[in-house]
């Protein structure tokens, strides 16, 4: 799946990807079926016993229970709910200096003492072909440990019928505000993750993830044109308790154009807005291309921030490991290595932190067993670090993994994954109206939309979802038809201010695809609304002669 089809795609379409490998059907009852870790740890000890014997000279084992229930509903009707299970073990090892991996969904002891030994003769196999063995940075085991999302509120607990009374009565209120279409879809998560190494790690890992995407459709009968707004949620890793909306979290966009929403969400609210603005989006004005100061909203920039600095510090991108799927890095090894290069201007601090609270990428470790943290990947504009593994760190010259590898289920092997890629805020106080004052001609940009990014992630060009000119320092009428182009380095080097903490948000995808065969993982990106000066922005309304 590419990564622009997540913003287009339905909700039905979209849930079928929540559907790993050897993913079943449930009843709503076996959600809440707990999992012993006693049994697990058994389990794990027969794969690394096997493993070892067998010739290994490092093993780790992921017994996974990912567990998922979508619900999508379209105007007033509901179009499916499903809740699935996907259960097993998968081994990875390292024999003769190569890795070997394999999988099964048997969980007797027999089935797998047969996959360990089966991934030691793949990695022997594999070593044959090698010309350089894996090295892996050093990793101290943790003994039993376990880690959990912070929930307050598990989804699974909550019954259906309440949940679909919710969406039902949001698409509701978008109709009732000027939709003549309305859909919401409502994604819950649970992966159950127990993960053990002969490095002496057994670590039992309880994630949750939620989402609520929801679309606004307004017809002009007379002409056949539509418009369409999408929800300003941000998928989270949370619990239910993200719709218990409180007033404090509730954040207003400059000009007071929108409400925005931090920690919590207003379903209903955002609904009947998604409603309203897909209306007025009918009779906006088409914008002007030109020069024009962009003020980006987070709901906006964390897009931005995944696609033009999430994907190219990753390592394997950089080395060209990644070429085959979207492509490789402007930010080579020869750029880092100067030490001088300007990546963005002075404002630009990006950290990647796999710690941050309600965020997709939270974890205690990673699927190799690594102590997660936070690291600077851009200081002051300067590229200094990138993402990396525990058998990549060496090559940039490293001992200690970053704590980024992933997989997206137990059948999938663990690789380089991107942590939460964010924008920290600024050191001065400073809000978004304050920010507009100073903007003579320009847009302000609220909510992620279609996008494009070249095979080097350099060049591209980004949309949104509600664009307002921005004239003399006002926030002035809609726009429509707006998109900006630049590349990568000139845009961040145009950065002339962030907004401080006070702003500060994550947006993220529930749907990062990479590697082949692919894999999809969640990531979060924070920032606070940010000014770009000087950025193209083309008209992207369809010209018929």
């Amino acid at each position: 799946m590419q990564r622009r089809d997540f913003l287009q795609m339905g909700g039905a379409a979209l849930g079928s990807l929540l559907l790993p490998s050897f993913a079943r059907a449930i009843e709503v009852e076996e959600l809440l079926k707990p999992v012993s870790n006693q049994a697990r740890k058994t389990l794990a000890d027969i794969a690394l016993n096997a493993a070892t014997t067998a010739g290994a000279s490092y093993c780790d084992v992921r017994i996974g229970r990912y567990l998922n229930q979508f619900i999508s509903t379209r105007d007033l009707n509901v179009e499916n709910v499903v809740n699935t299970e996907s259960a097993g073990v998968g081994v990875r090892v390292i024999a003769n200096g190569a890795y070997g991996f394999a999988a099964s969904n048997d969980m007797s002891p027999d089935s797998i003492a047969t996959a360990a030994r089966q991934a030691v003769a793949i990695a022997k196999a594999n070593a044959k072909l090698q010309t350089e063995p894996v090295r892996l940075a050093a990793v101290k085991g943790v003994g039993e440990v376990s880690w959990a999302t912070p929930i307050k509120k598990d989804w699974r607990t909550v019954p259906i019928k309440e949940k679909v009374e919710l969406l039902l009565a949001a698409n509701k209120a978008g109709m009732e505000a000027g939709a003549n279409f309305m859909q919401s879809v409502m994604f819950q998560v649970n992966q159950q993750k127990y993960f053990a190494s002969t490095d002496g790690s057994y670590i039992d890992q309880d994630v949750h993830r939620f989402w609520m995407p929801v679309s606004a459709t307004a017809v002009d009968t007379k002409t056949n044109k539509f418009r369409t707004r999408q929800g300003l949620s941000a998928p989270v890793g949370m619990g239910y308790e993200y719709l218990d909306a409180r007033p404090e979290d509730k954040v207003q966009a400059a000009g007071g154009v929108a409400t925005l929403y931090k920690n919590s969400y207003d379903l209903i609210a955002d609904a009947r807005a998604c409603g309203a603005s897909a209306k007025q989006k009918l009779t906006a004005k088409s914008v002007v291309p030109g020069k024009y100061d962009l003020v980006l909203s987070p709901e906006h920039l964390w897009l931005t921030i995944h696609e033009s600095v999430g994907h190219p510090t990753e390592l394997d991108r950089v080395l060209g490991y990644e070429a085959n799927f979207a492509g490789t890095s402007f930010a080579t090894i020869d750029k880092w290595e100067s030490k001088k290069f300007k990546y963005g201007s002075s404002n630009v601090n990006i950290i990647a932190d796999k710690t941050v609270p309600g965020s997709l990428g939270a974890v205690g470790y990673d699927d190799e067993g690594v102590a997660c943290k936070q690291w600077d990947i851009i200081k002051d504009g300067i590229l200094v670090n990138y993402q990396a593994t525990r058998d990549q760190v060496h090559m940039l010259g490293q001992t200690e993994s970053h704590g980024c590898s992933y997989a997206d289920n137990w059948s999938s092997v663990q690789f380089q994954r991107m942590p939460n890629i964010s924008l920290a805020p600024g050191k001065k106080r400073l809000t978004p109206d304050e920010m507009v004052k100073d903007v003579k001609k320009g847009i302000y940009i609220v909510g992620d939309g279609s996008f494009s990014i070249d095979q080097q992630r350099f060049n591209f060009q980004f949309g949104g979802q509600m664009f307002f000119e921005i004239k003399n320092g006002k926030i002035g009428e809609q726009l429509e038809d707006v998109a900006y182009q630049s590349n990568t380095q000139e845009f961040w080097n145009a950065c002339s201010a962030t907004c401080d903490e006070r702003d500060w948000r994550l947006g993220g995808s529930f749907f990062d695809g990479k590697g082949q065969p692919s894999q999809s993982s969640a990531v979060s990106h924070g920032s606070s609304t940010t000014r770009f000066n000087g950025i193209n922005v083309i008209n992207t309304a369809r010209k018929i002669a």
